[in-house]
């Protein structure tokens, strides 16, 4: 009796990932760079300064601490994305997200056309900033239902939901699981390369829309050239008694929002670098007249500026958030804590996989081989040049995100060499981390590993092989437009 293959779990990978560089350290030479400064919390290896040091080959008691390790090293990153979780359980609870999008729906009842570029437009916004997937599998009982009967077909539905987040999570501007991750484990701030996340994000949903509207119209006029168009009756008769709840936007919901909306403004101007200027022209005055009260400057504290905050700040950011929304929406203490812990419960497997996969790098490290693969690479790849560097970058992201699919993972296990082999090829950290997340962003796009996606055409019931059909030629384009960016970025 044959059995069903199973992908084994990003645990499974990475600690195995973890036992074969352990037996690399046996093989491998061990080696050492100098370091422009040793202390900087980001060192930059000095080119040309490699040297051999004594083998030091890792066995089973480094192999089963490693992870232990890896998480007393990434524990700031680790409890950053446990809250992150609690918020936006708080979040979700309070229905505003979901409320917002049905008030959407209900303003352009007549102008379903419309629907396509906006919605795009705000699970875009949902997918740039904090990595909106798993959340979007409650939309569409509600808007299939209304594509339908629009005279759409449920694939135009699905790729309006998962390709509108999707290529936010793929332009990731402030996505604290793929660009937050990266950049702490790069030692850069998430507000470098802001700018040209943005820019990938714009035109990406551009074209995304164009390319859904395009496919939308074409349906729209002849039934017959959906791609789908075998399943029509059956689709119109399952999904005609579809009867949702509608969900009101109160008063407080807008509220929510607006604070939702907002936290994430302030996350922006506490880490891109030249927030300091937001700071003298607005807050600096503001801040120091506060401090300058005897009782109420001590009551504050000292805050951190603007441009400087790092995760732990962040992380009260979004704390706090939480509780302005909890008491903004009425939640009772036993509500929030409830929510805010299910959320955090959530995401701790996330939190588990950042150490499991930084145990990864301990192994390398302890072992002496991290300096070794620097130097092969600043032999080999970073001698390429920096636009051919960047692009091999975005193409080493291709496959990888499919051997390992947590981004997280992904970004803990690869930053550490990648960010350095970016500073010998001449290129900015920021752009490896726009690559990395480029390649993730295009591979969840249709990947059949992605739960997000097959859950969406279940529910859809639309057959993989035909949504493949549908959007791979956009995954092309796509892909041309970020190794366009990528290489015009480097000469910049």
């Amino acid at each position: 009796m044959k059995k069903n293959f199973k992908m084994p779990t990003a645990y499974t990978i990475l600690f195995s990932i973890i036992v074969v560089v352990a037996i690399f350290t046996w093989i491998i030479p061990a080696g050492q760079y100098d370091y422009v400064d040793p202390t900087a919390s980001k060192p930059q290896p000095i080119p040309g300064t490699y040297h051999r040091v004594e083998q030091n080959p890792q066995g089973l008691w480094e192999i089963f601490n490693a992870p232990i390790k890896g998480f007393y090293d990434a524990v700031d990153i680790a409890l950053f994305v446990i809250v992150i979780g609690g918020f936006l359980s708080i979040v979700m609870k309070t229905g505003a997200i979901e409320a917002g999008i049905s008030n959407v729906l209900k303003k352009l009842n007549g102008k379903e056309k419309l629907l396509i570029p906006i919605l795009m437009i705000l699970f875009g916004l949902g997918g740039t900033t904090y990595g909106m997937a798993e959340e979007t599998i409650a939309f569409y009982p509600l808007i299939i239902p209304v594509f339908i009967a629009a005279g759409f077909d449920a694939l135009t539905a699905v790729a309006t939901i998962a390709l509108g987040a999707g290529l936010g999570v793929l332009g990731s501007t402030v996505n604290p699981f793929a660009t937050g991750i990266a950049s702490g484990f790069a030692n850069i701030s998430i507000g470098d390369g802001i700018v040209l996340r943005l820019i990938i994000l714009v035109i990406s949903e551009i074209i995304g829309i164009i390319y859904v509207m395009k496919y939308a119209e074409k349906v729209k006029k002849d039934p017959s050239k959906s791609l789908i168009y075998h399943l029509k009756e059956e689709h119109e008769e399952h999904f005609k008694n579809e009867n949702n709840e509608e969900i009101t936007l109160t008063k407080e919901r807008k509220k929510v929002l607006w604070v939702f909306g907002l936290t994430f403004v302030v996350m922006v101007l506490g880490v891109i670098p030249w927030a300091w200027k937001f700071d003298i022209l607005i807050f600096e005055k503001f801040n120091n007249f506060l401090m300058n009260i005897p009782v109420l400057g001590k009551i504050i504290g000292h805050p951190i500026p603007l441009g400087d905050w790092w995760f732990g700040e962040i992380t009260m950011l979004f704390f706090v958030a939480s509780l302005i929304i909890s008491r903004m929406y009425k939640m009772s203490e036993n509500e929030y804590i409830d929510s805010f812990v299910s959320g955090a419960r959530d995401l701790l497997g996330v939190a588990l996989i950042i150490g499991v996969s930084r145990g990864i790098t301990v192994v390398m490290n302890d072992g002496g081989m991290t300096a070794t693969i620097l130097h092969w690479g600043e032999e080999t790849l970073a001698k390429l040049g920096s636009a051919a560097f960047v692009n091999i970058a975005y193409l080493f992201y291709l496959p990888m995100s499919f051997l390992v699919p947590s981004t997280s993972g992904l970004a803990t296990l690869t930053m550490p060499i990648m960010a350095p082999l970016a500073d010998f090829a001449g290129v900015g950290r920021d752009l490896v981390i726009t690559a990395y997340q480029s390649a993730s962003g295009v591979i969840n796009l249709f990947t059949p590993t992605s739960a997000v996606i097959m859950g969406a055409l279940a529910i859809a019931k639309v057959p993989y092989e035909t949504y493949f059909k549908f959007v791979w030629k956009l995954l092309i384009i796509i892909s041309i437009v970020v190794m366009l960016a990528l290489t015009i970025a480097v000469y910049i």
